[in-house]
């Protein structure tokens, strides 16, 4: 049976430090810290609930983040 792999360490990041930024500054701080997907979402947005390592999601309303959480 093959090993169960070790997924990649997360960046060691605080996702409420976006809220209140503008979506592009906090898009561009994600990456920087070591995010490898960043997601823009709308309030209210239907998305799939699977959890992928190294991937922020942010909701954005009127250009600003609103809320932020990993995976």
């Amino acid at each position: 049976m093959a090993p169960i792999p070790t997924p990649a360490a997360q960046p060691d990041d605080a996702p409420g430090a976006y809220v209140g930024l503008d979506a592009t500054s906090a898009e561009r701080l994600a990456r920087e810290r070591g995010w490898s997907t960043v997601r823009a979402l709308p309030p209210g947005a239907i998305i799939t609930m699977e959890y992928l390592t190294g991937r922020l999601n942010f909701e954005v309303a009127e250009e600003t983040v609103t809320r932020c959480w990993q995976g």
